[in-house]
């Protein structure tokens, strides 16, 4: 395998320029430790790789998508910790094409306008619950994709207990379907493409491979999940039916 000449040493001033960030932001990220530490050189000054510039870019590129510093940080904490620059720029290239949309800044007049209809307190607790929408300074912050079915179980019967009770329950099988796929994704596809020369053209391959594949893994999971459940409250309600 041919490996890439490694880049030199960035300074904090130097990493910011590249970044396109200010050395206060790098040094912010780098204390909350979003960022890894830097290589001590001579003079006890700290120099920056390409691991950094990938990581930053990763950073931007999570917060474009609505995710708030906490969730980046957990994010990252999930990332295996030997992950190389190259490692990374393919991550971000399929992260882009499988997070969420990004949420949106809204007034309580935008949302209820994006929402088609007027919404009480009650029903902004409700979607709250649901996690479609978070205050946000004199705001809120709106996650588009969820913002339609929300609304529409808002006149579902269904009592605020419930809804976080359900939500607890859909969030930790979709972690761990997520979880198994991404594991799966990483042995049969990553691996062998990181195996390969690394070629720049290559991460967009992989972006275009990972962006077919999403409407393909959602459809299964939506088929699977319908039927699932159909099978369930058929076992259910005979199962009532057997006791009655």
């Amino acid at each position: 395998m041919t490996s890439q000449a490694q880049e030199p040493a960035l300074t904090v001033d130097e990493l910011a320029a590249r970044a396109g960030v200010t050395v206060r932001t790098v040094r912010f990220y780098s204390t909350r430790g979003l960022l890894p530490p830097p290589v001590i050189g001579p003079k006890r000054v700290g120099h920056y790789g390409p691991e950094h510039l990938s990581r930053l870019a990763l950073i931007e590129e999570l917060q474009v998508q609505g995710m708030t510093l906490s969730a980046i940080e957990r994010y990252l904490d999930a990332l295996p910790a030997d992950l190389s620059a190259h490692d990374l720029a393919i991550h971000r290239a399929l992260m882009a094409g499988w997070v969420p949309d990004a949420a949106e800044q809204a007034s309580r007049a935008e949302l209820e306008k994006r929402a088609g209809r007027p919404l009480s307190d009650a029903d902004v607790e409700r979607l709250a619950a649901m996690d479609v929408v978070a205050a946000a300074g004199s705001g809120y912050r709106v996650d588009l994709g969820l913002l339609r079915l929300g609304v529409a179980l808002l006149d579902v019967p269904i009592s605020h207990a419930t809804i976080l009770a359900a939500r607890t329950v859909l969030l930790e099988h979709a972690r761990s379907a997520a979880h198994g796929l991404t594991r799966l994704f990483r042995d049969e596809v990553w691996g062998p493409f990181t195996e390969d020369e690394q070629d720049p053209e290559r991460v967009e391959s992989m972006r275009l491979l990972s962006a077919h594949m999403q409407p393909l893994v959602v459809q299964a999971l939506v088929t699977a999940f319908q039927r699932s459940l159909r099978e369930e409250l058929r076992a259910a309600f005979e199962s009532g039916d057997a006791a009655g």
